[in-house]
């Protein structure tokens, strides 16, 4: 009776024991969400293209490109920055229905260091709402206005379990690089060492359609795979938080 009654006990404190030690994967998650900036990829022989400020009038187009070069992308989209999201919802759901990754980059575009906790939360809500109105999925991957990551910033993504990045080239494309600049740097960086995330803006022609094409090829003349942000990190899986969503019917901004 002894017996049994200790085995029972030993078994019900190794379950409590089990509960309360977290799923390794989920440890190696939530260290990666909160605990710094990403700035390049976690592995070699890769290439992630992501995709500031859209949607654009261009995002169908540069879907299109990606799609016909059998390579994925990332795309970073605010909601309000050049018009409402909704007024091109269907480049969005393109774009995640080709198996783009859709990740955010926060509803107005602010400057997201001087903000207080309570209005960077309802900017990446927001967003997130916004995507489960049209796909019905919640992105888990943020990059920053203005690369920014001050403030209050970092201590809410942590919360709200946001994969922080940021870049290891600035292509410059939004302060008048021309594409053969930009280029350039790529080619100055080399495709050795960990992948590159590089900051690039669909807003611009010329970079969705000159520096896009110049990548694709670049990658394969150096053998490097072109993936997205997510998947350079070794984490296809994470790319938006667990589960489908019920939208709210909105349609405006």
């Amino acid at each position: 009776m002894l017996f049994a009654y200790a085995v029972t006990a030993l078994a019900s404190a190794a379950g409590v024991w089990a509960r309360a030690v977290p799923n390794p994967i989920e440890v190696m998650k939530r260290t990666h969400v909160a605990g710094s900036v990403i700035t390049k990829c976690s592995k070699s022989g890769v290439l992630a293209l992501a995709y500031d400020d859209g949607p654009y009038q261009y995002t169908s187009s540069l879907v299109d490109t990606l799609n016909t070069a059998g390579v994925k992308g990332t795309f970073f989209f605010t909601g309000t920055l050049y018009g409402c999201i909704y007024n091109q919802r269907a480049a969005v759901k393109k774009a995640y229905d080709n198996g783009h990754q859709v990740a955010s980059h926060t509803w107005t575009h602010p400057h997201m260091g001087s903000m207080s906790a309570g209005a960077i939360q309802s900017e990446m809500e927001k967003v997130e709402q916004a995507f489960v109105n049209i796909f019905g999925r919640k992105p888990a991957y943020v990059r920053p206005p203005y690369l920014e990551t001050g403030g209050q910033f970092l201590n809410v993504m942590r919360q709200m379990n946001y994969t922080v990045i940021n870049d290891d080239i600035d292509t410059g494309d939004w302060n008048n690089q021309s594409p053969s600049s930009s280029e350039a740097m790529f080619t100055r960086a080399g495709a050795g060492g960990q992948g590159h995330i590089p900051l690039m803006h669909e807003t611009y022609q010329s970079t969705v359609t000159t520096l896009t094409n110049w990548l694709i090829n670049w990658a394969k003349t150096n053998n490097l795979k072109i993936v997205t942000v997510a998947e350079c990190l070794d984490d296809a899986g994470g790319m938006y938080k667990q589960g489908t969503f019920t939208g709210n019917g909105a349609s405006s901004c």
